[in-house]
């Protein structure tokens, strides 16, 4: 792998949005239709409600099939950059590269859902602790309702990780080698104020034909009054309304990793 170009004098946070249309599990969930417009734009929306997040950029794949997020990004006048379909490391990397990143903000396209406040306090503590951390998040251990994953790198480390992994999973989800390193990367976590853990039992996340139905709900009764409505109002709501909250209740808890049983040394899979 080629060597990391010199980041000296580069500024600036990037806040990559990751999207495809080629979800194995629902495919083009990215652009069904939330409020109006859709999903995609619905995400960007409040990621670009956040007061740090820098320049948002959604990072899309050079596949054929993703010509429509690229066009829908072209229209709304959103920054999309277009890279490796499997290699979301590199994909985030070039993102990065290419608007000028000190620091990159990694979050997925499937948190409609996301609290613009949350992005706000993660990324707040990695910017208000200048040179103290490589890596900060609010998953290790995750705390927050499923569907509020920040992670925020600088950019030296994330270019190490770049060189450096090689397994398939560290090029597939971006930040493993980083938050699998402690020894290697100053590591910080993000907890939710309330000190709860809604991680396992709240899932406002999207893969799912069942997924889509709880946040369609959500946005239905929510967004016509308040766009930037976050994450006491949509508790509020499920509160309010067991049936909606019921919708994907079965598949709280399901993440990623657990399709990869012992290759990941941090996580316990019980």
């Amino acid at each position: 792998m080629a060597r990391p170009p010199n980041l000296v004098g580069r500024v600036g946070t990037v806040t990559v949005v990751q999207a495809r249309t080629g979800s194995t599990r629902l495919p083009n969930k990215v652009l069904r239709p939330l409020a109006g417009a859709p999903l995609l734009l619905r995400m960007v929306e409040r990621v670009q409600a956040t007061g740090r997040a820098g320049v948002v950029v959604v990072a899309t794949t050079t596949e054929p099939g993703d010509d429509p997020i690229a066009e829908l990004c072209a229209a709304a006048g959103v920054p999309c950059f277009r890279g490796d379909p499997l290699d979301l490391l590199d994909r985030h990397y070039q993102a990065g590269l290419a608007h000028g990143a000190t620091a990159v903000v990694k979050i997925p396209s499937d948190c409609p859902l996301i609290d613009p406040r949350v992005i706000d306090r993660v990324l707040g503590f990695f910017l208000d602790h200048p040179g103290q951390y490589d890596f900060v998040s609010n998953l290790h251990p995750a705390s927050y309702p499923d569907g509020n994953d920040v992670e925020v790198m600088t950019m030296d480390a994330l270019a190490a990780a770049w060189q450096e992994a090689t397994r398939p999973l560290e090029r597939e989800h971006t930040t493993p080698y980083l938050w699998e390193n402690p020894d290697r990367f100053r590591l910080g976590n993000v907890l939710w104020e309330t000190g709860l853990d809604y991680s396992q039992s709240h899932r406002w996340t999207i893969d799912y034909e069942e997924d889509y139905h709880f946040i369609r709900a959500v946005y239905d009764a929510l967004y016509p009054a308040n766009p930037r409505f976050g994450l006491d109002d949509i508790l509020a709501f499920v509160a309010a309304n067991p049936d909606v909250a019921a919708l994907n209740s079965r598949y709280a808890g399901h993440y990623w990793y657990r399709n990869h049983p012992g290759e990941l040394k941090t996580i316990d899979h019980t």
